[in-house]
């Protein structure tokens, strides 16, 4: 007789426990990129309602930046690096191939005493709510009781600072989450796919195939945007993402604390503020003003900030939604930490 296989002992359900981010000591103003692009400050802030941007030095690496992110998760949570059951790390600016910069992050901080399983997630700017899903999954699943998703990225490496359409949009930073179990839902049904039709349309311009044999003529790859193509779909598609994620968590904008959207474009979040038609009172992160676009590490650096602001209060409901390069989406309710 085969005997049964004992099954996973999960939590009944898993939230978000602390949160903590790192922006790189350089501030970057408008002013220091306008003469190279022929713009000005005014132009830049009115497409994109960036006034500033921040730009890791030498020693901010994507691992010392999630490091200091993490840290500070760890202590809002009030959970010991050996507790963590798995480190989530969503970048696409660890420009090594293999391996995963997670595992480095993972042994570095100590996480389930320097062994803890460890990998990278690639989704662009939907990969912090990749990882927060796939932590809730862990949490609720058995297969870990706590997960630390780090959203990190050094877009200053891959700017072209002579692109009119994108040097001034990107930043750097990291942004960390510890999610763990709960007696109550803290962590919405995620509401997520991608496009693959539109995988132009944000890209590098050469593959790191290009680069072999050391050609002089392939210049190092730097990131290229189709930006009204972009706009146009993030207006029209995902407000109805938004839309889909509060349906599925069983909300309406009226419930809601805060609305926190990845932060691309001042412009595309007015637009999905008004087709959701979000109740004024609703406190919106606008984290992209100083501190540009982080793609994965957007959405908790705004978090974060609404929290010390006082925009946003720990135990409010909001809502997260991300998306760009692939093209991919996610977005789904939860608990503020």
């Amino acid at each position: 007789m085969t005997a049964p296989i004992r099954p996973p002992v999960g939590a009944a359900h898993a939230r978000i426990w602390g949160v903590g981010g790192y922006r790189p000591v350089r501030v970057v103003p408008n002013s220091e990129l306008v003469d190279r692009i022929d713009s000005s400050d005014e132009w830049i802030q009115s497409r994109s309602g960036i006034k500033t941007r921040r730009w890791a030095n030498d020693e901010e690496t994507v691992a010392e930046m999630s490091l200091a992110a993490a840290g500070k998760a760890l202590a809002h949570a009030g959970i010991a690096a050996d507790q963590i059951g798995c480190v989530i790390v969503s970048t696409v600016t660890h420009l090594k191939q293999t391996p995963s910069i997670a595992t480095e992050i993972a042994y570095k901080l100590g996480a389930g005493g320097g062994r803890a399983p460890a990998f990278d997630v690639s989704a662009a700017c939907a990969g912090f709510c990749y990882g927060l899903t796939l932590a809730s999954d862990m949490v609720r699943g058995g297969s870990a009781e706590y997960v630390l998703v780090i959203g990190v990225e050094r877009l200053s490496d891959l700017t072209n600072r002579d692109d009119r359409g994108t040097a001034f949009i990107f930043g750097d930073g990291a942004g960390a989450v510890v999610v763990g179990p709960s007696d109550t839902p803290g962590i919405g049904p995620v509401v997520w796919g991608s496009d693959g039709s539109k995988a132009d349309t944000i890209t590098q311009t050469e593959s790191w195939e290009a680069l072999r044999g050391g050609n002089a003529d392939v210049p190092f790859p730097t990131l290229r945007m189709e930006g009204q193509t972009v706009f146009r779909w993030a207006v029209w598609e995902m407000a109805k993402v938004c839309q889909q994620a509060l349906d599925a968590a069983g909300v309406t904008t009226e419930d809601l604390d805060a609305f926190i959207p990845h932060q691309a474009n001042m412009r595309i979040t007015d637009a999905m503020i008004k087709a959701l038609k979000l109740p004024a009172e609703v406190p919106v992160a606008r984290d992209i003003a100083e501190t540009g676009n982080t793609s994965a590490a957007s959405i908790p650096l705004a978090m974060e900030r609404m929290l010390e602001t006082g925009e946003a209060t720990s135990g409010g409901t909001a809502l997260v939604m991300g998306f760009g390069a692939g093209l991919v989406y996610a977005g789904q309710v939860i608990t503020l930490p």
